[in-house]
C-alpha cells in the first residue's frame, strides 16, 4: 500500500465552514446546511461538502488522498462523518466560504467518486470568547463508488 499524500492547511473558516469541491462546482449550500446538517457539522452536495467548525476563525486541517480506506481509528476522535464527492476536473480545492476560487489551495486528484472520512477533535476546547481553541478537522479521501452520507462517531455533549 502506499503512502497517502498529506496537506497541512490553515483555512479561515468563514461562518464556521469551509469546502472542500471539485474545482469547476457551482453548488449553492444555501439550503444544504439544515439544522440536521449543522449539528453533524457536515453539509454534502454531488461536487462539494461543507465541513462546519467550532471556530468563525482560521483552523487547521490536514488533508490526505489514499489509496483504499485508511484504518478507522475513532476512538481518539470527538466526531467522525463520512460522505462521497465526485472530482471531474482532476482538482480539488480546499477554501473559506467567502474565499477567492482563483486563490484556494488546489490539490491534483482524479477524476472519479471518493468517500472522505471527516474527523473533527477539540470541538469543545473553545475559550470563552470563541476566538481560541485546539479545534482540528482531518479530511480524509479514497477512491470508492457512490454511498450514503453516514456518521460513523456521533459527537457526545458533555452534560453541565
Amino acid at each position: 500500500m502506499t503512502e497517502p499524500t498529506t496537506t497541512e492547511l490553515a483555512i479561515f473558516a468563514d461562518y464556521f465552514q469551509f469546502y472542500i469541491q471539485d474545482e469547476s462546482a457551482n453548488e449553492d449550500f444555501g439550503d444544504r446546511w439544515t439544522e440536521e446538517a449543522i449539528d453533524r457539522l457536515l453539509a454534502v452536495g454531488q461536487f462539494s461538502v461543507g465541513i462546519g467548525t467550532a471556530r468563525n476563525m482560521t483552523v487547521p486541517v490536514v488533508l490526505s488522498i489514499h489509496g483504499d480506506a485508511p484504518a478507522e481509528d475513532f476512538a481518539e476522535w470527538d466526531m467522525v462523518n463520512e460522505c462521497s464527492i465526485s472530482i471531474r476536473s482532476d482538482t480539488l480545492v480546499i477554501m473559506g466560504c467567502t474565499d477567492h476560487l482563483p486563490d484556494a489551495p488546489r490539490v491534483p486528484l482524479a477524476s472519479g467518486t471518493y468517500r472522505v472520512r471527516v474527523s473533527y477533535s477539540g470541538l469543545d476546547s473553545l475559550s470563552e470568547d470563541g476566538l481560541e481553541g485546539d479545534d482540528f478537522y482531518r479530511l480524509q479521501l479514497w477512491p470508492a463508488p457512490p454511498a450514503e452520507l453516514a456518521v460513523r462517531k456521533a459527537r457526545t455533549v458533555a452534560a453541565g
